[in-house]
């Protein structure tokens, strides 16, 4: 069978798409990826034949997928949440469809087309890695949904020294994603974070960390990071509540500091909040020391405990949903839908 996966050209939209696609390759069947050249490079690394479909840069639109599917035939078109003109595409063409979400159902008011309200594709099955503890009431009721465990990916890369060490310095990852971070956000949060008893690994992002000036000894910056291979070492997760970081950290059960900026990190921020597997500070209430004694809360022995159970709750309800593998295997169904 082929099998085209398309996504916008962001690690936040094409990463939670790679699991599913390395074990619908590995299954036998034969895939192609469609999305920018930014994002070719893990995609390629993976045997996923990437390729950039006619203009498009970071969205894809109908008009640029339509030539390629008559071109590869696919037997089934895998289209993530933020991709609606692939969805109108593959129903132009007769060819079956499923949506892949990156995790909470998102609001209304970011920017990008809910995929329940697309009226060219309205029946299409979701491939859905959010666990249900947290997802939308609402898309849990309606949707035709297939579950999918979130699985973490990163680009193959060392982890910073000492990571791995068994210290009695507890260790707190910062991150800002990939499209929010700014210097001034990152620089308020590393002086929190100098302020707890831990280790700090802070990746920068879009940050050049030159900017960041100078870091104390226990805090170690880089421009990347291998994210999934440095949560399960975490003991605490301070980050901007983007649906990748939020699910990784979930899946390995480590509580969380949120710190929202936009897009759909609002919402996931209530809800993991609210699952109390997390402590979030609004824009209006960020600083140095809002930082420190939330992170600080996190990691101690009383007021922490209550946090990691719930976490470590979410990490159990995560590890029992289906595997890519399970998932790929059920994939020739779909594409016998008309």
């Amino acid at each position: 069978m082929r099998v085209l996966f398309a996504s916008l050209a962001s690690v936040g939209h094409t990463y939670p798409l790679i699991p599913l696609a390395v074990a619908a390759r590995d299954a036998g069947h034969e895939v192609h990826f469609a999305a920018g050249t930014e994002v070719h490079a893990p995609l390629a690394a993976n045997g996923l034949r990437p390729f950039r479909p006619g203009d498009a840069f970071y969205e894809v639109y109908a008009e640029d997928l339509e030539p390629e599917l008559a071109r590869l035939r696919p037997d089934l078109v895998v289209h993530e949440w933020g991709l609606p003109g692939a969805a109108l595409a593959a129903q132009r063409a007769g060819i079956p469809g499923v949506w892949h979400g990156f995790g909470r159902m998102f609001p209304e008011g970011i920017g990008l087309e809910l995929p329940t309200r697309n009226t060219e594709a309205p029946d299409r099955p979701h491939v859905d890695i959010c666990p249900p503890s947290l997802q939308d009431r609402g898309f849990l009721a309606t949707a035709r949904r297939i579950e999918l465990r979130p699985v973490p990916y990163s680009t193959p890369a060392a982890l910073p020294d000492g990571v791995r060490d068994a210290t009695s310095r507890p260790l707190v990852y910062l991150t800002l994603g990939t499209a929010f971070g700014t210097a001034e956000l990152l620089t308020t949060a590393i002086a929190g974070l100098a302020m707890v008893d831990a280790r700090v690994v802070v990746a920068a992002g879009r940050v050049p960390p030159e900017q960041l000036g100078v870091v104390p000894d226990h805090v170690t910056v880089r421009g990347w990071v291998p994210q999934a291979d440095l949560l399960p070492y975490a003991d605490v997760v301070v980050h901007h509540g983007g649906s990748g970081t939020t699910l990784g950290a979930l899946a390995v059960g480590v509580p969380q500091v949120i710190l929202p900026q936009g897009a759909d990190q609002f919402a996931n921020a209530d809800a993991v909040s609210a699952a109390g597997a997390a402590l979030r500070l609004l824009p209006g209430e960020v600083t140095a020391a809002a930082i420190a004694e939330q992170t600080s809360r996190l990691l101690g022995r009383r007021g922490g405990a209550e946090h990691r159970d719930a976490a470590r709750t979410i990490a159990e309800e995560i590890a029992r949903m289906p595997a890519p593998a399970e998932v790929a295997r059920r994939l020739p169904e779909y594409a016998a839908m008309r």
